[in-house]
């Protein structure tokens, strides 16, 4: 009896010594990342976050415990990896679009989401409205203000009268776009085209069938289309249709113009609520939120292939002029 009281003071002792050493280190914690794919946007989302949790104390060599997996475009794949992030019970799982929130979303209703560069998380069924939902979710969305992107295709394309879009009809932030931008081009005078692309190897073919048929083609911040955007700008480029983009990236790899949100900061703003998990806050008690930091790219030598010839304000007006 001796022996086990002097071993438990022992014990005991070691703990406060260990509690007193390290008080002021930030607790270990685990963190889980899905993206549904990896292209430069969603990745830029994902460093974002990681980076922004260094600063604030949580570092994975020493105190996190994180894991990053992509589900490859495959929403099955999205639901198996949430299914068993879930099982690890982490402190916070930051799926990025849609399609991968979604399948972390019906996976649990205990373990703390935190969604990123999800277009509508009301009509993604993530949240019921963009007011705290007391539920375990929580995010920031990537949405854009449409009227914004209308006016940009008008002034890369004045003459245009309509308007085509490649996009996948599984995607519900891209079928929200679809919704919405009918809408608003028919106040405009302009109409919309749909071309479907489910599957990635599909963009080539709908967007060749959009030719003949419209002035420009707008893309959204479809994953299925940005993944595989070069598919599209071949067609752009052969086919002398201007491509205008709601993904800033996409101007890098061959569209004319996009104004769009900077991914890398929208990770660091999806970071910055992560912590706010991870140091005590519930995530039901933290509003869905959005950015308004839009950046204009414009892109001079695809404007020259597609046979556009961008208005000198507006090249004076880019952040970013790729030759």
């Amino acid at each position: 009896m001796k022996c086990l009281k002097t071993s438990t003071k022992t014990i005991l002792g070691s703990a406060v010594a260990l509690a007193l050493l390290y008080g002021g280190a930030v607790q270990a914690q685990t963190v889980k990342v899905l993206s549904i794919v990896d292209h430069p946007a969603l990745d830029a989302i994902r460093d974002g976050v990681r980076d922004e949790l260094k600063s604030a104390g949580y570092d994975a060599d020493k105190n996190l415990k994180w894991e990053y997996q992509s589900a490859q475009g495959n929403t099955g794949t999205a639901a198996q990896i949430a299914r068993k992030f879930v099982g690890d019970q982490p402190n916070v799982i930051v799926a990025i679009a849609t399609p991968s929130a979604q399948a972390v979303v019906a996976a649990t209703k205990s373990v703390p989401v935190v969604y990123s560069g999800v277009t509508d998380p009301v009509a993604a069924q993530l949240v019921k409205s963009w007011s705290a939902s007391g539920t375990n979710v929580t995010g920031v969305s990537d949405k854009l203000p449409l009227d914004r992107q209308v006016a940009l295709i008008k002034r890369v394309v004045p003459k245009a009268k309509t308007v085509g879009m490649v996009y996948n009809p599984g995607e519900a932030n891209s079928v929200v776009v679809v919704k919405e931008l009918k809408a608003m081009l028919a106040k405009e005078g302009l109409t919309l085209k749909e071309a479907a692309a489910p599957r990635t190897v599909d963009i080539g073919a709908a967007a060749k069938s959009l030719v003949g048929k419209v002035d420009v083609i707008y893309t959204n911040t479809d994953n299925n289309v940005v993944s595989a955007y070069e598919a599209l700008v071949k067609v752009a480029n052969e086919s002398k249709i201007p491509l205008v983009a709601a993904d800033t990236d996409s101007v890098k790899r061959g569209a004319i113009a996009a104004l769009g949100i900077n991914y890398g900061d929208l990770g660091h703003q999806t970071g910055k609520v992560v912590v706010r998990i991870l140091k005590g806050e519930k995530p039901g008690a933290i509003a869905s939120e959005t950015s308004d930091k839009l950046e204009l790219f414009v892109n001079t030598g695809a404007a020259e292939k597609q046979g556009v010839t961008l208005p000198p304000e507006l090249v004076k007006e880019a952040k970013t002029v790729i030759k």
